[in-house]
């Protein structure tokens, strides 16, 4: 099938299933790659913790800050569903920076992560990230930002009223009266730019490969398989992801490595337009664009 058609019928099916996606498939050795509209920025929710490991561990490497330092870390005392880790903690905490890294990474932990931040504030990881030669990637703001959002002001049983409002506000230029999803002043970033960091962590690059290594087992070490992973992992194949969730958005970015050797950067970044805080088939349809795409790819 050639790609115009491929890539077409899987916009339909997109559509047809409420959701409005920014997808790339890279193959890791040949730099071959199939997208759909892999260009258009997103706010990037959870995934700005990649480059915000990334830079951490920088850090650390050139003796900046010491991973075994403990730090003291205020409890998130969050109650809504879907926080995890010290970000639904009522009581302090002290914990090694190694081991923020580690919740942050494998199970998203938004306290964690604004824990790593105080240490290395988004403007320091976005000018990390312009070191290493990558562009297209940038963190403007804490995770904890995101805690305020229409979603955290509705009784749960009304989660839908803070997705109806997510979905009806964008302005032009990907602007939305929502701080947290206006590209302008979210951590915002593209599936190209996405790929382009995991094709530098998983392929020699100007990120040193000490750092590369420790953020690749980070990866690998994410908790949440319930978006892209039931498509990629068996027996025969690894699958090191992070994942991004915010109101209306779904986003996952990561690497299948194969037996035979072949490895495939992928970044979904997606939007819905359904108003319901639990999508499961949006979640089926992400993951089966994603495969197919990668299917292309390695025949």
């Amino acid at each position: 099938m050639h790609a115009e058609k491929l890539i077409s019928g899987l916009v339909a099916e997109l559509e047809e299933g409420g959701l409005r996606g920014s997808f790339l498939v890279r193959d890791l050795h040949s730099g071959h790659e199939i997208g759909i509209e892999p260009d258009l920025a997103y706010p990037v929710a959870s995934l700005i913790k990649v480059p915000l490991a990334a830079a951490t561990l920088e850090r650390i490497r050139l003796g900046e800050l010491d991973g075994a330092q403990e730090l003291r870390v205020q409890p998130g005392r969050i109650s809504t569903p879907g926080p995890t880790g010290l970000t639904r903690f009522r009581h302090p905490a002290q914990i090694a920076i190694d081991d923020l890294l580690y919740l942050s990474m494998a199970i998203s932990d938004n306290v964690a992560a604004d824990a790593l931040f105080d240490l290395t504030p988004p403007a320091e990881v976005t000018r990390a990230m312009r070191a290493w030669g990558l562009r297209g990637i940038t963190a403007r703001h804490r995770i904890g930002d995101l805690a305020d959002t229409p979603a955290e002001r509705f009784d749960p049983a009304r989660a839908h009223l803070a997705h109806s409002l997510a979905i009806g506000a964008w302005t032009e230029g990907r602007g939305h009266e929502i701080a947290q999803l206006d590209v302008t002043r979210a951590n915002s970033g593209t599936a190209r730019a996405f790929a382009d960091l995991l094709q530098a962590l998983w392929t020699p690059s100007q990120i040193d490969e000490q750092v590369a290594a420790r953020v690749r087992e980070l990866m690998g070490s994410n908790l949440i398989r319930q978006r892209l992973a039931p498509d990629f992992i068996s027996d025969a194949a690894t699958w090191s992801s992070k994942t991004g969730t915010l109101l209306n958005l779904r986003h996952e970015a990561g690497v299948v490595e194969h037996a035979d050797g072949r490895a495939f950067a992928i970044a979904a970044l997606t939007e819905s337009s359904v108003p319901a805080a639990t999508q499961p088939e949006a979640e089926v349809l992400m993951a089966r664009v994603a495969r197919t795409l990668r299917d292309h790819l390695r025949r």
